[in-house]
């Protein structure tokens, strides 16, 4: 028997599980239980009554809500059979979510995770019952103080728009006090920045300038310099930004609007690179944040479960959103006092952060140590500039600003050249890369480079699997070239073939509920 050739790095034969599966709620069979609840007991119901009776009448339903009726096997078969149906980090080489920090996440930190202890734990708990994970989030304020420089930190927000809009909030609770909210109403920030660095701002109310890039792709200095001014609130900016460029004269900035009475606000979402080598103090900023669902690994989600987690120096420390946690010397405890003036922001969110993706942070903070975490940039750094230096051999691949010179931990490249001699565009050749188990970002909108593709390796991937990814691009790109429809008319081993996505723009035709659905479509 001829042993098996396994040579080949690009898997032509990938095909994606597709089960031809019915929503939950077409699956639904009138009377079919999953579970039947018990009664209450008849010395709980002799105490309370039957609980619906002392509702007010206000919250009473009047039909009972239609929710699907099915087994608990259905049920099981359901979504085992989605689940094998979505592409993610446990399934595919895990590179192109561009600026949105995708590594492997130990799934021992899962698991703490999903410790009942932690699954279950309530927010409205009384605070001697959650002294464990009081400490824990009190702990990881401290380890962030030293990654960072800032003296204190909440993980209240949700994520890091959430995170940008505490920033926001704080830079106007800071100026009120001051007497200068009506005065300060402008934030600058630059085109490659996350666009939420503009529009969370936007929504406390500030007036946006963006800056942006020189020939080199750094934010332009003159420009800057021209749009600084006594109405300049704060400097909000990413760095490196989404195109991975770092501007490392960022400090000429920060003091620029400090000597205008400024704040500067750090979006560290994606910090991978930066590890143990430089930190927002350092770099001039009142304040930062950091994705604990991308650079601390806890993992990434999709729209959450997330924390932006967010620190500021001691000077703003009053403003923050309330509660901090503290230490009292024997117990750990939700401290409303700090932030108990007319000025502080009060709440981002409902309650104080996401417990479970803080633990995963903390343990993966821990497990890795500052040796370990400065060698997480490291590896990260060297994972990006060696698929940046095989890509760039290519001839149709390019990648604007600051030419032969490496890029931080991400790269935003373009295929402009490609799309122009054979027509297919970046979007045709991500969806292409579904047909073998992966995919890319191409970029925020507008388009600023043209036919964009950002990718982000991480520390995670081996060396094996960085070129197994560029094999794969490299197949795809020669398809492009010599078999255009194929890449066009891409996905063919997808679950979902190539898509009508016309329909987007037309919001008669939305139904992202079942109930729409069915009065849309009957």
């Amino acid at each position: 028997m001829k042993k098996i050739d396994r040579s080949c790095k690009v898997r032509k034969n990938f095909h994606q599980a597709k089960w031809d599966e019915s929503i939950i709620f077409e699956l639904s069979q009138k009377g079919e239980r999953g579970i039947l609840v018990p009664k209450a007991e008849s010395k709980i119901s002799e105490k309370i009554g039957d609980g619906i009776s002392k509702l007010p009448q206000s919250m009473k339903r009047k039909t009972a809500p239609n929710l699907p009726e099915i087994s608990q096997n259905r049920v099981l078969r359901h979504y085992t059979r989605l689940s094998q149906q979505t592409l993610g980090a446990d399934v595919n080489i895990e590179i192109g979510q561009g600026t949105c920090t995708v590594k492997y996440s130990p799934k021992v930190n899962d698991q703490l995770a999903r410790l009942p202890k932690m699954a279950e734990l309530h927010p409205l708990q009384d605070e001697s019952t959650v002294q464990g994970i009081l400490q824990i989030m009190y702990e990881t304020d401290l380890y962030f103080r030293e990654i960072s420089g800032m003296d204190r930190f909440t993980f209240q927000p949700s994520g890091g728009s959430q995170g940008i809009l505490a920033m926001a909030s704080l830079v106007y609770a800071y100026f009120k006090d001051r007497g200068e909210e009506n005065k300060r109403d402008e934030i600058i920030t630059t085109i490659y920045s996350h666009p939420s660095d503009a529009a969370a701002p936007h929504v406390k109310g500030f007036k946006i300038i963006y800056i942006h890039p020189d020939e080199n792709g750094y934010p332009d200095y003159e420009a800057f310099k021209a749009a600084v001014s006594d109405r300049t609130a704060a400097f909000f900016v990413a760095n490196p930004e989404d195109t991975g460029v770092y501007n490392k004269n960022v400090l000429e900035f920060t003091k620029l609007v400090h000597e205008h009475g400024g704040l500067c606000g750090y979006d560290q979402a994606n910090a991978n690179g930066l590890l143990g080598v430089t930190r927002a103090k350092e770099a001039g900023f009142d304040m930062c944040f950091f994705n604990l669902h991308k650079t601390f690994s806890t993992p990434h989600g999709c729209g959450g479960p997330a924390v932006g987690a967010t620190g500021v120096l001691k000077s703003l420390e009053k403003y923050m959103p309330a509660p901090l946690i503290d230490y009292d010397g024997e117990k750990y405890f939700l401290n409303y006092d700090i932030t108990s003036n007319s000025y502080s922001v009060g709440k981002v969110r409902s309650f104080n952060g996401v417990a479970q993706v803080v633990l995963k942070a903390y343990a993966w903070i821990r497990s890795m140590g500052p040796d370990g975490l400065y060698q997480v940039a490291k590896t990260a750094v060297l994972n990006n500039n060696y698929m940046f230096k095989k890509l760039m051999e290519l001839p149709y691949v390019d990648a604007p600003y600051i030419k032969g010179k490496q890029r931080i931990e991400q790269v935003r490249y373009t295929l402009e050249k490609m799309y122009n001699e054979t027509g297919v565009s970046t979007a045709d050749i991500q969806r292409r890369m579904m047909d073998f188990g992966m995919h890319y970002w191409q970029s925020h909108h507008p388009y600023y480079i043209p036919e964009p593709m950002t990718l982000e390796p991480t520390e995670t991937p081996s060396k094996a699997d960085l070129d197994e990814y560029i094999e794969t691009l490299k197949f795809i790109f020669n398809e492009a070239y010599t078999n255009p429809e194929i890449v066009k008319t891409a996905p063919h081993q997808s679950v979902c073939h190539f898509i009508d996505e016309s329909g987007m723009d037309d919001p008669d035709k939305w139904a992202i509920t079942w109930r729409c659905y069915q009065k849309k479509y009957k």
